[in-house]
């Protein structure tokens, strides 16, 4: 990174492999399909994040799992991608790392989304970056009990050191922080696509907002006719 300092924002992706995503949504999807679904949400997110970028002066990096999988995502992301493999042997500590990372190559602020999270607009990303003028860590939270969106000042080892994808991950994440000393602020909460019954929470946004920046997700799921599926 050259120039100016940018902040960072990082989207964590999986390869969009049958039997490795949205295995929640299985098997009234078949491994195929809802692999299929998860390429959707990972276009989209990354798509819109390469805008959102873009409007705020941002590099936007995609940390990529498993690491044999870089070229393959690579060829999913805009060019403005930087990509990186995830390191680490967790979740939490593979986030640990990315903050990490991206600070060491100048980042001012690191802001970290997961790729189940199509809806998540545009306005969440200067909003993040605008709870950081006051604190040290902010977070969307998710309505399963975690977070889409975490946005960090700097590094902070030991943040994400507890269980993750669990229902207790924002509390354990915000203990974690105050036992650091870091000041937190709670964003707009937002929602992961994990379920089918999630499906019913992105139609409720779709008809406040026709505008979603997630045109592949509804289209896959248009042409399916598979919104029904959210009310098994």
């Amino acid at each position: 990174m050259s120039g100016a300092r940018r902040d960072a924002f990082v989207v964590f992706a999986k390869a969009p492999r049958p039997g490795a995503v949205k295995t929640r949504m299985t098997p009234a999807l078949r491994p195929e399909a809802a692999a299929d679904f998860y390429r959707c949400m990972l276009e989209d997110v990354l798509e819109a994040t390469a805008g959102f970028a873009r409007a705020l002066g941002a590099e936007p990096v995609l940390a990529v799992h498993p690491p044999d999988a870089v070229r393959e995502l690579a060829g999913l992301a805009p060019a403005d991608f930087r990509i990186v493999a995830q390191r680490g042997p967790d979740l939490g500590r593979r986030m640990e790392w990315a903050v990490a990372e991206a600070a060491a190559g100048g980042a001012r602020a690191v802001v970290l989304r997961g790729s189940d999270s199509p809806a998540l607009g545009a306005s969440a990303f200067p909003a993040a970056l605008g709870a950081l003028d006051e604190a040290d860590l902010a977070l969307s939270p998710d309505r399963d009990g975690g977070y889409n969106l975490v946005a960090l000042r700097r590094p902070a080892p030991g943040l994400f050191d507890h269980p993750m994808s669990t229902a207790a991950v924002l509390d354990d994440t915000r203990d974690r922080a105050r036992g650091l000393g870091l000041r937190v602020r709670t964003l707009a909460p937002s929602f992961d696509l994990d379920t089918l019954a999630d499906l019913e929470l992105l139609a409720e946004a779709r008809r406040a907002d026709p505008r979603l920046p997630c045109p592949r997700t509804l289209a896959w799921l248009d042409q399916r006719d598979l919104w029904k599926l959210a009310l098994v």
